[in-house]
């Protein structure tokens, strides 16, 4: 993110108000000191002193933030494609998107949309192939049939189970990679279906 361009939307705005820098930072609570450095680019608002400025200026944060975010759909492509660590191991899937997401949280337009359906999508995926996991492996401890049409006469619905987990890896893998080639041509990424666990 180029703290200029924010820089640039605070000024404009402060101007606009008839602010000083003085005023901005009465009316903000904030230090002087620290309404100078924004302004100059030196360092960018976050968190409360974002949401001060944004009050003192009569604007929503998302106003200021909206302006300093940049485009950058390779990145996007990035996150998606961080995802296939669920090769791996099923939860890398959830943790290594989650990380890149929280490094550029709020700089990149677009990410928060697509990191939280990205990792809503793992998430639920996840609990499904665990449930699956452990209905083979409760089956197996117990010796109790799984009601599901058996392939033959001795697997109890383990052999099915066992064949479906495939499937799940194969539509993770594909929806990734459908997702990946919409966030290059800028497009909404479609992760379904999911649980909305982050909103």
């Amino acid at each position: 993110m180029k703290n200029t361009e924010m820089a640039q939307k605070i000024k404009d705005l402060r101007s606009r108000k008839g602010f000083s820098q003085e005023q901005l930072a009465e009316t903000a609570n904030i230090n002087l000191r620290t309404v100078q450095r924004i302004e100059a680019g030196e360092t960018e608002p976050r968190g409360d002193t974002l949401k001060r400025i944004a009050n003192a200026l009569n604007v929503a944060p998302d106003e200021l933030i909206d302006w300093a975010e940049q485009d950058d759909k390779e990145f996007l492509v990035f996150l998606n494609i961080s995802a296939l660590c669920f090769i791996v191991f099923p939860l890398l899937g959830i943790i290594v998107p989650l990380a890149i997401w929280m490094l550029k949280k709020d700089k990149i337009r677009n990410i928060n949309e697509t990191g939280k359906r990205l990792v809503n999508f793992q998430i639920t995926w996840c609990l499904v192939v665990f449930l699956l996991y452990a209905l083979v492996l409760i089956s197996v401890m117990l010796n109790v049939s799984i009601p599901l049409p058996n392939l033959s006469e001795h697997s109890n619905g383990r052999v099915e189970i066992i064949m479906i987990i495939p499937v799940f890896y194969v539509i993770n893998g594909v929806m990734i990679l459908i997702n990946c080639i919409r966030c290059y041509y800028r497009k909404k990424v479609f992760y379904q279906p999911a649980f909305r666990f982050l909103r």
